[in-house]
């Protein structure tokens, strides 16, 4: 059996020595969630094979459990022929995971969306180890994110197939007693550098006489380096590069980064990584990108996958949808009710994507505090992940919060996200309700006559006051950019089954010039600086896809580019 998703699966933070555990484990279904009781973890007994790391639900992971699963439990093992500090990382896991080496728990980790790390060195032997994983998960609770996953038995409206338990690459490293964990690039292009910290763990003390060794380099020539003595955790740098190359739309010029470690003039660490110069700023009617006005135009991205789930099949289609994105015109996506894998976001850095990151509220009542904790610490971490991407131009922590939650906690977290990454603009909450902090203003209508369309946002055009759905107009602050986030949503299906926002045109004719209408109007509209049309394809029963769930093209591409890269208002 060929090995599944074989790919390093942390691009912007890359080792050369790793041993994937992808393929096939052990699996069991733990209805009761007795197993703990039942010592699973030291003497279970696993009926099922799955293929990691695809969700049970899915049809790759030849499972296909379409019914609840309040925990699973997962079981594999894996040899070493060496003793030294070992890591096993779990790029993501739905919901609450918790890992044994050898019969020993090594760790716990609440959140189903980011990766983990755990330091097993304690654990393990030469020659043959064991890993389980159990992995708890309650839909309907509401005390975890889980997006656009179904809270009932069958997928519905908007509401899809459910994904449990191990979704990501599992990987082992081997390193140093010391060793660099994590990396945050922000680059300046006013001054022409690349600013870096380097966060490092291990046996990290003062008087280790650490060095660090960064080197840049653009399409194979050297383009900067420095030298730095650090002796703690997080050390912060600079490189002044030769030679500035700007990461722009659809042009994603990247640096190649090496950065080595040294303790004692001893050679202890070596990341390969990249970074994009770029930087992000507002004015009163355009979000602009290194200084140029640019209208940002998205596509909804909800990430699902036929057989996979929110698992892709191959690194190759994670590519692949972007290039589908943009032959028919798109510049970026809104990554919808979901964190999107590292791979996806190494290809829009390459790619020149644009793309917001979002966080997957839906189900997760954040007036509780316990829900409040767990979305928290979960967001912190997707900040912490995904800050170097070039590609990420903006966050968006909440999609469509109701009016009756508190509106403080809304303000808490973009006071959060802005205290971590000062360096993009941040949606409070997407599409119905906003606070006095938000740095873009956006709204959500999926209203599909174009008359009505447009007679809800003409007064804008020579007023002060947008269109809104749920807010109080008086929450718009005047010279804040407006992004019509959402709208389109018009279902085509020659059979018209599934399900889609309005009324089903009766003719591929008749889509073209709905849609048509919408595009254009909000592109010639003075004060609109972004829009996201929904979606870039079908979702199981949902069918408002410019692509069909199995990736087909359901109308020319080359008309669908035409309407929406016509030129802009806003841009020169």
């Amino acid at each position: 059996m060929n090995l599944p998703r074989p790919e390093y699966p942390r691009p912007i933070m890359r080792r050369d020595n790793w041993i994937n555990l992808n393929g096939e484990w052990e699996f069991e279904l733990d209805p009761g969630q007795s197993g703990r009781e039942r010592n699973m973890h030291a003497n279970g007994v696993f009926s099922k094979k799955i293929i990691v790391p695809f969700c049970p639900e899915s049809k790759l992971s030849g499972l296909e459990i379409k019914d609840f699963m309040p925990c699973v439990w997962y079981r594999r093992t894996f040899e070493l022929k060496e003793l030294k500090r070992t890591l096993i990382h779990f790029g993501a896991v739905d919901y609450h995971a918790e890992v044994w080496i050898n019969g020993h728990s090594v760790g716990t980790h609440v959140g189903g969306y980011v990766g983990f790390t755990f330091d097993i060195t304690d654990f393990v032997k030469v020659g043959v180890n064991e890993v389980v994983v159990c992995a708890a998960d309650d839909t309907r609770s509401g005390k975890q994110p889980i997006g656009k996953q179904s809270f009932r038995y069958d997928s519905h409206g908007c509401h899809y197939t459910r994904t449990t338990g191990i979704w990501q690459t599992v990987w082992l490293e081997q390193v140093s007693d010391t060793y660099i964990s994590n990396l945050k690039m922000v680059p300046d292009i006013n001054n022409q550098r690349i600013n870096i910290t380097v966060f490092l763990e291990g046996n990290v003390r003062d008087g280790s006489n650490l060095k660090i060794d960064a080197r840049s380099s653009y399409e194979g020539k050297d383009t900067g380096s420095v030298e730095v003595k650090g002796n703690w955790r997080q050390v912060s740098f600079s490189i002044q590069l030769s030679e500035l190359h700007l990461w722009e739309p659809l042009k994603g010029r990247l640096y190649d980064l090496e950065i080595t470690l040294y303790e004692n003039d001893s050679l202890v660490d070596t990341i390969k990584s990249y970074f994009g110069m770029r930087n992000v700023s507002l004015t009163d009617k355009a979000i602009l990108i290194n200084g140029k006005p640019v209208f940002q135009r998205l596509i909804l991205d909800q990430g699902f996958y036929m057989d996979g789930v929110y698992t892709a099949p191959s690194d190759d289609e994670l590519r692949k949808d972007i290039e589908r994105s943009i032959a028919m015109g798109f510049n970026g996506a809104r990554l919808h009710e979901k964190v999107f894998e590292p791979r996806f976001l190494y290809w829009a850095d390459k790619l020149g994507y644009l793309c917001w990151g979002e966080h997957a509220n839906w189900g997760l009542d954040i007036s509780n505090p316990e829900g409040m904790m767990a979305f928290l610490p979960e967001w912190v971490e997707i900040l912490n992940r995904d800050i170097s991407h070039p590609s990420i131009v903006g966050w968006c922590p909440f999609n469509e919060t109701q009016g009756n939650q508190d509106n403080r906690i809304l303000e808490y977290i973009y006071k959060v996200t802005r205290e971590i990454d000062p360096t993009r603009p941040i949606i409070d909450t997407s599409g119905w309700v906003h606070t006095k902090f938000t740095d873009v203003y956006d709204m959500h209508d999926y209203d599909q006559d174009i008359e009505s369309f447009a007679r809800k946002l003409d007064p804008f055009k020579t007023g002060d006051t947008p269109y809104v759905t749920l807010s109080d107009p008086s929450t718009y602050k005047k010279g804040t950019p407006y992004f019509v986030s959402e709208f389109g949503g018009t279902w085509w299906a020659p059979d018209k089954e599934g399900w889609g926002y309005g009324n089903a045109p009766n003719t591929e004719e008749e889509f073209l010039k709905r849609f048509e209408g919408l595009v254009r109007y909000l592109l010639n509209h003075p004060k609109v600086c972004a829009f996201c049309y929904t979606q870039l394809t079908d979702v199981e029963q949902e069918v408002n896809g410019l692509y069909t769930y199995d990736r087909k093209p359901k109308f020319d591409p080359e008309i669908i580019r035409q309407i929406v890269s016509a030129k802009a208002a806003i841009e020169y």
